[in-house]
């Protein structure tokens, strides 16, 4: 079913409000892998929301996936429990937050494409030109304060975008039917074996941890990979995932703010600037049309 104008409003909506989550999720994990181990950051927050997840679904009687959408679950796990984390937290041992946003800048027309191959939906020349003008000017801006060429970092970041772009569509895709808590849920208690394994073994010693750090551990486990994406995945079923997706152009903008207040990264004019222009490509796509956009309203 093709989504109602009412459904794309709640669905940016609540696709903000996971971005605005999301947006202080590689500062976070700066502070965090600087006191603890990148591989611990990245499944030991999975093990912490993988508890939280638990509850909810015995709370709410989940029902079980079927064998199909646990296959769906699968993808969604690699990709946004171990991929993104995992790559983020070893790209950021080498690099700063600033220069780990290209990742988030790069991820919406990712995640795009793959609701091209994976969701069924197919945006209109308008809202791709809208898109990659929006991506232009993010990767611009991201790329104006780094330090130029490519580094380990850079690699690691690539492989990042490509796990989560994939890991949103899925996730998109199955929210439908599971709705955006129960998708991330599930995945999330799926993958805790794995996540409660690694991170025993790359626990820290607590005493050389400082506060700040786990404090950053707590925001990536609760909201990053938790809270979040009940309102993420909430409104890439909603409003369709090609759409609400470019609401996370505004992300790296955001990630760059948080970078200056917490990290004493220099914010410029020129993010202001930025700023304005990317809303407006945002606001171009979601008045560009989507053919055989198959968004069914959630009950």
């Amino acid at each position: 079913m093709t989504a109602t104008r009412r459904d794309r409003e709640i669905g940016l909506a609540l696709g903000f409000l996971g971005v605005l989550g999301f947006s202080f999720s590689l500062p976070a994990t700066k502070v965090a892998v600087a006191d603890l181990d990148p591989w611990f950051v990245a499944f030991g927050r999975a093990a912490v929301a993988a508890v939280l997840a638990a509850i909810v679904l015995a709370a709410t009687r989940a029902r079980r996936p079927t064998a199909a959408q646990w296959r769906a679950l699968a993808v969604v796990s690699a990709g946004v429990i171990v991929g993104f984390p995992l790559f983020t937290s070893l790209g950021l041992q080498h690099a700063e937050a600033a220069h780990g946003a290209v990742v988030v800048a790069v991820l919406p027309a990712a995640t795009a494409i793959a609701a091209v191959l994976r969701a069924g939906e197919h945006p209109s020349p308008a809202f791709w030109a809208a898109a990659l003008a929006g991506l232009a000017v993010v990767v611009a801006f991201a790329l104006s304060g780094a330090s130029g060429g490519l580094s380990a970092a850079d690699g690691w970041f690539a492989a990042a975008v490509v796990a989560c772009a994939f890991g949103y569509a899925e996730g998109g895709v199955l929210a439908r039917d599971l709705g955006g808590a129960q998708t991330i849920s599930w995945a999330l208690v799926a993958t805790a074996p794995v996540s409660f394994a690694i991170a025993a073994v790359t626990w820290t010693d607590p005493g050389q941890v400082s506060s700040d750090a786990w404090l950053c551990f707590a925001y990536v486990s609760v909201v990053s990979m938790f809270l979040g994406f009940f309102a993420w995945y909430g409104g890439l079923a909603r409003g369709g995932v090609a759409h609400v997706s470019q609401v996370q152009l505004v992300q790296p903008l955001l990630t760059l703010l948080w970078s200056g207040l917490v990290l004493g990264e220099h914010v410029g004019a020129w993010t202001l600037i930025a700023a304005v222009a990317v809303l407006a490509c945002v606001a171009i796509t979601q008045r560009a049309r989507v053919v055989a956009d198959p968004v069914a309203p959630e009950p």
